[in-house]
Formats: C-alpha cells, structure tokens, sequence
C-alpha cells in the first residue's frame, strides 16, 4: 500500500479507527511526522489531539541500546534487566535521565505553544506515529501513556514492519496498522512525499485541532435545497456560533479558517464552516465571484443553523466571503449578531453595507496596502457598530509568524463581547 503523503495516510487510517470513536478517545501523535497523520485522525473522529513527548533513555557506551524512556509528568519507564545486564550504574542512569528531561521539557513547550498537556488518566488513548521501523519510540509511547493513567491504549500506524507489529502487539491493548509489507526496509519508501515535518507546522496542527469536550460532526447544509458539505464543532455549554465564508478559491478546509474557528472554539464558541458551493457549480469561475449567490447560501445556511442550534449566531468571512456576509446581515431577518471580516472585499457588498445593522470588525493586513484602502471606502459606508484593525507587518494571507494569531484573538474577543450575553445579576 503506497500512500501520497501523510494527509492521505491520516485519512485513510482514520477509517480504520472509526470503532474507537465511541470510546470517547485522545489522540496523540508522535513528533514530528505523526502529527500529520494524528491530526486527520483526530479531525474525523471529532476527538481531542495532543502530542506525546518520549525520551528514549540510551546506555552510555551503548546509545542505540535504549535501557528506559521518561514521558512528561515525571514519567519513567525502566527496564531494570537491561540495567542489570548493561551494567549502567545509577549514577551514569540518572545523568542520561537528566539530560533528556531538558530535552523533553524543551520540546514539550515548543509544541504546544502554552497550551497544558491533555490529561490521559481513565481515558481511551490513540498513539499515532507515521511508520514504524524497529518500534522503539512507538513502544516507549505506549509504555509512557499506560503509566500516565490511560485506561485502553491503541497504537495506530498506516505502515510498519512485521517483525515491530509482532513486538509492539504486546505493549498496546490494540494494533492497527494498515500495511505490513514483507519486503520493508524503511517508512519513507511506502509515501510519494515523505518531507519532513517542521516544528513549526507541528504548533500549527496542534492549535487546529478540536478542543476537548467538543462534539464535531459532518453535516450536510440545507442551503435553499442545495446541500452542502459542512462540519460543525460545538464546545461543551457552547454560548454562540459563528458561521464562516470562504474566500474565492478555497474550501471549508481553508488552513487559516479552521486555525480561527480553532481558537473561538477553546473560547467557547461554536463554529461551522461549510462549503458555500458545490463541486459542479465550482467548476465555473464566475460562481465564485458572485456576491449574490453566495450571500444567498449564506443567509440560507444561517436559517438552517438556528433552526438546529438555538444559539446567537455570528458571521466571519474572508476575501469574498466578507462581502457575502455582509450583505447576507444586511438582510432585516438575518438573524447576524455579529460579523468580522479577514483580509475581505467587504467593498464587493455594495450598497447593502448601509443596511449592515450587526456589530462589524474589518481586519486588513498592514502590507495589504490596496486591500486597506477597499476597508476603509466601506467602512466609511457602514452605519452599525464598526471597527478597522490593521495588522502590522501582515500581508493578504497573514502568513506571517504571529499574524493568525492576532486575527483569531480579535475575533474572539469581538465574537465574545457581541454574542456572548452576561449572566443576569442574582437577587441583592
């Protein structure tokens, strides 16, 4: 079995773990390569994604020769027959512990950006990696995981050696690997692209990521009678949702939509992105350039919205789709209690921007000089509660390190002064 690369690998095994889902599970991927493939399991499963941290513990003469690993949260796994026998004395033991703690610690915080590590104690756990060789730092990992708690352990792969399966088979309450070749003699050889996993694109995965205790589900949107492909996360006592418009070109599964959708969801708010057109009506360019069609599938997919989730509902678009968001809350009946707009075209909504009545905030890159410009002409047209936030040294994309997050802490915190209502003061 030959896998494309490891999205397509992650999706594939994600199929193959469906059965876990009932049991409420953390998933967990092993840095670099198998965050990857975690992160689409994750994403499918609607479950909660952490990575998990192991130090291989090498005797000194002998690094190759692993005689224990260490995990976050104090966690040593000793195999005190390999001590015996390698001759390690505590002293050199605890030298090599110490030095791989550092390290540990180091990339622990590097990949989570802040965030605490997800608490496994009573829960199913899912240890995803992308290939396995020998299986030693898979093994680690599940050692590591069954002594932080995790009451049923799953290691998942989508390709590894006979010889490690028949091994790491006695270390997990469940194997499933999706490939087993007989000629194996590295990971690498079963994907077309097995580039390396970046650091940085591990900090990404982890913050797209659901939050933990929220429900996912695929839905498809009734929009007008046109169904539509959609996912719709809910946090636990969800106060609001916010509903996304893409921009021309992309998707439900814009990179930059689901990072923001990610933060308003660990902020308590819900979101569902939804692809405002069909793969047909794709095809042809010019759909993706009308306002009106796509307003109309977004005020369209609003009703359906509230009519499934009585929540306040909110409105974030980009490019284009800011243009169809604000037209769609332009509508008296629209129901929009609050719209912002990432490096959009909120101009493209033309006259309707005087009809905009929801609380409106324009975020613009501060090098998206044209795109300024265009804000500000209609912010100039708007008569509700607005505001222009310019990001400095961020382009169309905010690509840039630093610039989503400052989108997504906007958003958050104008979604949550707009949307979420104050508890009403108890009796004196």
């Amino acid at each position: 079995m030959l896998f494309s690369d490891r999205t397509d690998a992650g999706r594939r095994l994600a199929v193959a773990l469906r059965h876990v889902e009932r049991r409420d599970p953390v998933v967990l991927g092993l840095p670099r390569g198998g965050v990857p493939v975690a992160y689409e399991v994750a994403r499918a499963l609607g479950a909660p994604l952490d990575v998990i941290v192991v130090r291989k513990l090498g005797v000194p003469y002998r690094p190759e020769l692993g005689f224990g690993a260490i995990g976050e949260g104090g966690v040593r796994v000793i195999s005190d027959e390999i001590v015996r026998h390698a001759g390690v004395r505590e002293t050199e033991l605890r030298a090599v512990e110490h030095a791989e703690e550092a390290e540990l610690v180091r990339r622990a915080r590097a990949y989570r950006a802040g965030r605490a590590r997800l608490p496994l104690r009573g829960r199913a756990v899912i240890v995803v990696d992308d290939g396995v060789a020998t299986g030693a730092t898979a093994g680690a990992a599940c050692q590591v995981v069954r002594a932080q708690g995790a009451a049923h352990v799953t290691l998942a792969v989508p390709v590894a050696s006979p010889d490690a399966t028949a091994r790491l088979g006695e270390d997990v309450d469940e194997l499933v690997c999706l490939s087993t070749p007989s000629l194996f003699s590295a990971v690498g050889e079963w994907y077309r692209d097995f580039s390396q996993t970046s650091d940085e694109e591990v900090v990404s995965l982890l913050a797209r990521a659901p939050a933990d205790g929220a429900t996912v589900e695929r839905v498809e949107v009734d929009a007008g009678g046109v169904p539509l492909a959609g996912d719709l996360v809910l946090p636990a006592d969800a106060g609001a949702v916010v509903v996304f418009a893409h921009g021309s070109g992309s998707s439900r599964d814009s990179p930059r939509n689901r990072a923001v959708a990610t933060a308003l969801n660990r902020a308590g708010l819900g979101t569902l992105l939804f692809d405002l057109l069909t793969p047909g009506e794709e095809v042809y360019r010019a759909n993706v350039f009308d306002i009106g069609l796509l307003s109309t599938r977004l005020a369209d997919t609003t009703r359906w919205l509230r009519s499934r989730v009585p929540l306040p509902v909110g409105s974030f678009g980009a490019s284009t789709g800011a243009a169809a968001a604000l037209r769609a809350a332009a509508a008296p009946d629209s129901g929009v209690g609050a719209v912002v707009s990432r490096g959009g075209r909120p101009d493209l909504a033309g006259v309707d921007l005087s009809g905009v009545r929801a609380p409106t905030l324009l975020i613009v890159g501060g090098e998206d000089t044209t795109v300024i410009d265009l804000n500000r002409q209609a912010q100039a047209a708007l008569y509700c509660e607005n505001r222009l936030e310019v990001v400095p040294g961020a382009t169309h994309l905010f690509e840039e390190p630093g610039a989503l997050d400052r989108v997504a802490d906007l958003a958050r915190e104008w979604f949550t002064a707009h949307l979420l209502r104050a508890e009403p003061d108890g009796p004196s």
